[in-house]
């Protein structure tokens, strides 16, 4: 049984009053919400319908009337999984099919992950105020929430959900619903054994206490209540003193100072608190905080030197950013560009093509991809570009238009950014050297072909093709197999003044070989390799690419043929030092995985400083011992099957190092049958990595299944020199990079020095 100290305080009943978050059952907004309001589901061509929106008591989940052709189905969304709400027309599907609506009745959620906006218009601009209001604050509580306060809401849902007659009391038949919801596969005997101790009145009901024991004991951590004894001793409380030792081993400040900050943080018992004396609840606690996770929180935050030169940096960067889905048949968007530089990116593509009436267009040329305005997209990025980071954002210009709508492109970009768009070079800035993201805080760079000063007119350009183009079309010479018949491309064989002046530090130019840019460096020129022509250079040169890109800015996008928008594992041109690895952010696998956790250090801004071996020539770092990563246990897996109550998860966890190619390693866990609420391995993976300043780990776990593939369930990835040592969490990620709270994996990390 769990030690008397250890009280979780689950709900005293499944329902009444509802899970809405502390704070806010009162609030005037949260009550219009849960009372409900019709709103217009604004869509396109005619398909806009009224419906009817109610938040449900659980204070999360908000459910509506949805239509599948003429049935009509329930529809629902989660209040965590909303990234912003955006008052008024601001999103693409609100300018374009919102205009029978007034302004201030308009909203739109916008979604973490693939999940597509919802646009949305109340009847009135007081329920339009109530739900944008309701929205913030909900997300604003439910973000602000510990780890043990979204485990209590979470179960509480669970509950409400199993009391299938809504009595307040759950049956033994509802508690084996509830632990399928669970994704708990209990033995009947056991499920029973444990429902009589906890059912005190004998009527085969669990209601109030009863259920909270009940909860407090499924919610057991005896993996913690162990790490907790082994340092409290016998009496089953932590000194001060003791978390000291604690705090040492985990490779932390472990002053006493330190120990009685935390303990008066986190312990829940004031009494305990007035001794310096902390329980397993506020042990508990302390593990389950972001003080607790296994990324360093120092990291959460710009910590970087941001004063080198561009050249000397990562750089977040997106492929065909336009697309939301693949680039043969996709559908092209300006929320496209909003999800992407939100998401950190600092380099995004506009593919711009001939249009009418004289506006050019973004688009994936010679394919069905639909269309949008050029104008759209500049307006898109200037209302997007530093909301996320303050870093520079490079505009990077694939170029099919003539020398008109060239020059229309120009006006745009200067009257729709104004001074964010950077048109000469920085005052006092050495020529010879890159500026720094410091230097260049809210500026927008063009990168794109560029004029010799001389030329006052128009003419010829032996670089003609935009360099990526030019390579494109050597890729697509080489291949055997031609998916489609692509018709001529336009002969842009000239370059608009207005257009060149735009370009100041990025200059696209045709690669010059490496042995002649090594000779004469030039630090604003800018090359484009497709991820073959980046293989074949790092293969039979990459000592001297690394010295190239120390230099110099590249860009390295994905094979053009590639009708589902594939991406190529971006580790290996990183460890040549390529900074601007294009990855198509519409295509969710390990390839984004890798992505989003090489930028998420430096508090996410899109720029990750490269290691001094890829910056200077230096030797390389003495090689470090092995890391160690006992994978302990996880809580609260994700159902897979919500449809088929029986399906319940066999988990495993995989750890993968990815590095430098003799670094690169994966070691996985034996499975465990079903059981995704609590599976407990004790399983030790060892690995040794001999460059960590480039090496990112990734956590997998997956659904065992003996007769086809795994089933992905969750992970996370972070950088070797982000990882903590000692007893840390993991919070999962979907395969979207979207929150699966509240869960988790608990390891133990180690590294030893050789």
């Amino acid at each position: 049984s769990p030690s008397p100290q250890y009280t979780l305080r689950p709900p005293s009943a499944p329902s009444s009053p509802g899970l809405v978050p502390p704070g806010l059952t009162e609030d005037e907004d949260v009550q219009r919400m849960l009372r409900g309001s019709l709103l217009w589901k604004v869509k396109a061509k005619g398909g806009s319908r009224e419906r009817l929106f109610r938040l449900q008591e659980d204070g999360v989940t908000v459910c509506f009337e949805g239509r599948f052709g003429r049935a009509r189905s329930p529809q629902s969304f989660s209040v965590t999984h909303i990234e912003r709400v955006r008052e008024g027309r601001q999103s693409e599907g609100l300018r374009k099919h919102g205009a029978a609506f007034p302004e201030r009745h308009c909203f739109t959620l916008a979604f973490k992950g693939r999940r597509k906006n919802l646009d949305l218009a109340a009847r009135g601009e007081e329920d339009a105020r109530h739900w944008v209001q309701g929205l913030t604050k909900l997300m604003g509580r439910l973000q602000a929430m510990s780890q043990m306060e979204k485990l209590d809401h979470w179960i509480h849902g669970v509950l409400q959900r199993a009391d299938r007659n809504k009595d307040n009391k759950m049956s033994f038949r509802e508690v084996k619903s509830m632990l399928r919801m669970l994704n708990i596969d209990m033995d009947d005997v056991y499920a029973s054994k444990l429902f009589k101790e906890c059912d005190h009145s004998g009527n085969e009901r669990l209601e109030g206490r009863e259920l909270e024991e009940f909860c407090r004991r499924l919610l057991r951590r005896p993996e913690l209540e162990e790490l907790f004894g082994r340092y409290s001793g016998e009496d089953r409380v932590l000194s001060a003193e003791e978390l000291q030792d604690f705090l040492r081993d985990q490779g932390e400040d472990s002053s006493l100072r330190q120990a009685r900050t935390i303990i008066h943080t986190y312990e829940l018992n004031e009494k305990a608190k007035r001794q310096d004396l902390m329980m397993l609840d506020g042990f508990m606690m302390y593990l389950l905080s972001a003080a607790g996770d296994i990324l360093n929180q120092e990291h959460t935050k710009v910590h970087q030197d941001m004063s080198q030169p561009l050249s000397h940096y990562f750089i977040s960067s997106s492929h065909n950013t336009y697309l939301t889905r693949n680039q043969i048949g996709g559908t092209s968007s300006t929320e496209a560009y909003v999800r992407a530089l939100r998401a950190g990116c600092r380099c995004v593509e506009l593919d711009c093509w001939e249009g009418s009436d004289g506006e050019p267009v973004v688009y994936h040329g010679h394919t069905l991809t639909s269309k949008i305005l050029f104008r759209d997209v500049i307006e898109s990025i200037r209302d997007s570009a530093f909301e996320k980071s303050p870093y520079p954002v490079i505009l990077s210009l694939e170029n099919h238009c003539g020398l008109e709508q060239q020059a229309t492109m120009a006006r745009h970009m200067k009257a729709i950014l104004g001074d964010r768009l950077l048109t000469q070079p920085l005052q006092g800035q050495d020529p010879h050297e890159l500026p720094s993201p410091e230097q260049l805080k809210e500026k927008i760079l063009v990168k794109g072909k560029k004029l010799p000063e001389l030329w006052q007119e128009p003419q010829g350009v032996p670089s003609l093709l935009d360099p990526e183009e030019e390579e494109e079309e050597e890729e697509e010479e080489e291949e055997e197999e031609k998916v489609q018949e692509r018709s001529p491309r336009r002969d842009a064989s000239q370059v608009s003044p207005e257009l060149s002046a735009l370009v100041v530090y990025c200059q696209a130019v045709p690669f010059p070989g490496l042995a002649r840019a090594l000779r004469h460096p030039q630090p604003c020129h800018m090359s484009s390799f497709s991820e073959r022509k980046a293989r074949k250079l790092i293969k039979e040169a990459g000592p001297a690419l690394v010295r190239y890109n120390a230099r110099q800015l590249s860009r390295v996008y994905p094979l053009g043929l590639k009708m589902n928008s594939a991406n190529y594992n971006p580790q290996e041109m990183w460890n040549a030092g390529c900074q601007l690895v294009a990855l198509n952010f519409q295509t969710p696998g390990y390839e984004m995985d890798l992505n989003a956790g090489r930028f998420l250090p430096n508090g996410r801004c899109g720029y990750v400083l490269k290691p001094p071996c890829l910056r200077i020539l230096s030797p390389h770092p003495h090689p470090p011992g092995p890391p160690m990563v006992p994978v302990i246990t996880a809580q609260q897996l994700p159902k897979l099957n919500r449809d088929k109550g029986s399906s319940i998860v066999d988990p495993f966890v995989r750890v993968e190092i990815h590095g430098i190619p003799a670094d690169c390693a994966k070691q996985q866990t034996h499975h465990k049958l079903n059981n995704g609420f609590n599976p407990r391995w004790e399983e030790t993976l060892r690995f040794q990595v001999r460059v960590p300043e480039l090496a990112l780990v990734r956590f997998v776990v997956e659904d065992y299944d003996s007769t086809s593939c795994n089933d992905f369930v969750g992970q996370f990835t972070l950088p070797l020199p982000s990882m903590r040592q000692g007893y840390r969490h993991i919070h999962l990620l979907s395969k979207d990079g979207a929150s699966l709270s509240p869960a988790t994996l608990f390891v133990h990390v180690r590294c030893k020095s050789l």
